[in-house]
């Protein structure tokens, strides 16, 4: 048959439009299922018209089949007995099975005229208990030009096969409903009830009422069945040279619609998607920030226990030098050593163990409390799943790895935070930081000593300034008085330093801490913040393509339909 220049021009058009429906979902990354969809639509175009049989196990297609085209060409049975899908041909040797690029479809010829220019298809029956015989029908239906959609008089369009229809409609295909064993309805009201059952169902679905007839394969097969007569004749319209023609060029059109709806489906799913996270990740700036200010405050409540611990050191110098800087005591305070030794046991006492066991107390809660905020850190990641829409396509690949480098980020945190990294970090920090400012009081000290050996070391130099100059011939009524005075004012002095010394230090240190922290977390989350810019960009324009390549399907959609 000779093409007409119309359907020429319109064949053109539908190839230009599926191979840029191609390029367009390969930019977006879809499904490789998906890409194959519209690879599949552009070959379909040179390919045999598609009369593709569906129907559930048990509705008697293979019957069915063999009844409409008046021979025995498949195999008939109560148990499913197609287990792949057959491509039907007019062809010189009956029976001959040629296999096809898919191992899954034969070809099958016989020499039956009615076939010329058609492909029957009959597929695997569906709602079977072998769910690979559903899966390769669900997945050749895109490919149908028309579908004849078989149910059971017995059982009439149950809620799978209504399921399944619903993937028909999803496609764009014209369907011919066709109700088998229709001889097991003995009545016309029987009759008159599946039918307009069927019907409104089918209409449910499809949203247009299609053509419902009502055949008996095993009627037709015995000496005839007028339903078969009618379905014929319904078959010899739709399957004129200009219905064919329009039918042909319809169902391309129909797959790119689903694809396009498909990927508008997707790219939604992909802006939530977006917005969820991006709007959790502002959530944990937030968290950080919230983590801050009350690690800052609970860090003022551990500076005023150092400062009671120095403030306690403090009394007990007082009580030292008002005790011992006396006249009674004139024996005591010519031996320097002994005077030494009792002010490290009486005013120093425990402070170097108390203050470090505080800085410990100190480090442990700050390395707690940001185990727990990177903890919540994984929680979100566990909690961000991509949608069912976004599966397996590469913005969901994509983005997982990038979650997946976060939480290896946090992991990697967790981890060094468990083995101590921090809190020995912090502590040599500090205690570097200190020995600049009060080493040199304590007339140097040892690396690797502690805080509290700093602070300790420093609390028994003011012994040094105090009893400085006392030897019995310099004695006099008004020095001691005095020296008591002095050593007074010494104490305060130098506890007012150290006790700014250390809040200095320790701030600084937990504020340099954080810094590390908020530079972690920045330089983890930065990658996705990149990309959600990036996918945002992509889906507006994305939106763009999708709206011009709608309006190119709706004009050929509308051509072919005005075709006569």
């Amino acid at each position: 048959m000779l093409v007409p220049d119309s359907v020429q021009a319109l064949l053109s058009r539908e190839r230009q439009l599926m191979s840029s429906v191609q390029a367009f979902l390969a930019l977006q990354g879809a499904p490789e299922d998906v890409a194959e969809h519209a690879r599949q639509a552009l070959q379909n175009l040179d390919e045999a018209f598609l009369l593709v049989v569906v129907g559930e196990f048990n509705a008697g297609k293979s019957s069915f089949v063999n009844a409409l085209l008046g021979a025995s060409v498949l195999p008939e049975g109560v148990t499913p007995t197609t287990d792949r899908i057959y491509v039907l041909v007019n062809g010189e040797r009956p029976g001959q099975v040629e296999p096809t690029r898919d191992p899954f479809v034969s070809r099958l010829t016989y020499p039956l005229s009615s076939l010329e220019g058609v492909a029957l298809v009959d597929t695997p029956g569906t709602n079977a208990i072998i769910r690979q015989h559903q899966a390769l029908t669900e997945g050749f239906l895109p490919r149908a030009d028309l579908v004849l959609f078989l149910t059971s008089a017995d059982r009439p369009f149950t809620e799978s096969e209504r399921q399944f229809l619903s993937l028909a409609a999803r496609w764009g295909r014209q369907v011919i409903m066709v109700v088998n064993k229709a001889d097991l309805l003995e009545t016309l009201e029987q009759r008159t009830q599946v039918r307009e059952f069927v019907e409104t169902g089918a209409r449910g679905v499809l949203g247009l009422t299609p053509p419902v007839l009502l055949v008996s394969a095993r009627g037709e097969q015995r000496g005839g069945d007028a339903g078969f007569a009618a379905l014929r004749q319904v078959l010899s319209e739709r399957l004129s040279d200009t219905e064919r023609t329009r039918l042909k060029l319809q169902s391309p059109l129909g797959t790119v619609a689903a694809l396009l709806d498909g990927e508008e489906a997707r790219a939604e799913a992909a802006r939530r998607t977006l917005a969820g996270d991006l709007a959790v990740l502002r959530d944990l700036e937030t968290q950080q920030a919230t983590h801050r200010e009350g690690m800052l405050g609970e860090l003022d409540g551990q500076l005023n226990r150092v400062a009671r611990l120095l403030s306690e050191f403090e009394v007990r110098a007082d009580r030292f030098i008002d005790e011992r800087l006396r006249f009674s005591n004139l024996r005591g305070l010519l031996n320097s050593r002994e005077l030494e030794e009792d002010f490290r046991r009486e005013a120093v006492a425990e402070l170097p163990d108390a203050i470090d066991r505080q800085f410990g107390t100190m480090i442990d809660r700050f390395v707690e409390a940001n185990l727990h905020f990177w903890e919540d850190v994984q929680a979100f990641l566990v909690r961000r799943q991509p949608s069912s829409e976004v599966a397996r396509t590469r913005f969901s690949y994509d983005r997982g790895a990038l979650l997946q480098g976060i939480a290896g980020s946090a992991r990697e945190h967790l981890e060094a935070a468990t083995e101590q990294e921090l809190a020995r970090d912090l502590s040599r920090d500090a205690e570097d930081a200190m020995k600049g400012v009060i080493g040199g009081l304590a007339g140097g000290v040892g690396i690797g000593a502690g805080v509290g050996a700093l602070i300790g070391a420093t609390a028994l130099d003011f012994t040094g300034g105090i009893l400085a100059g006392l030897t019995l011939g310099s004695l006099g009524l008004f020095v001691l008085p005095n020296k008591r005075l002095q050593a007074h004012r010494q104490l305060r002095a130098r506890v007012a330093e150290l006790r700014e010394a250390l809040e200095r230090i320790v701030r600084r240190e937990y504020e340099r801490e954080q810094e590390r922290a908020d530079t972690r977390l920045q330089d983890a989350v930065s990658p996705y913040t990149r990309f959600t810019t990036q996918e945002q960009a992509r889906l507006d324009a994305a939106h763009d393509q999708t709206a011009a390549l709608r309006a190119e399907l709706d004009n050929l959609q509308a051509e072919v339909g005005r075709l006569s």
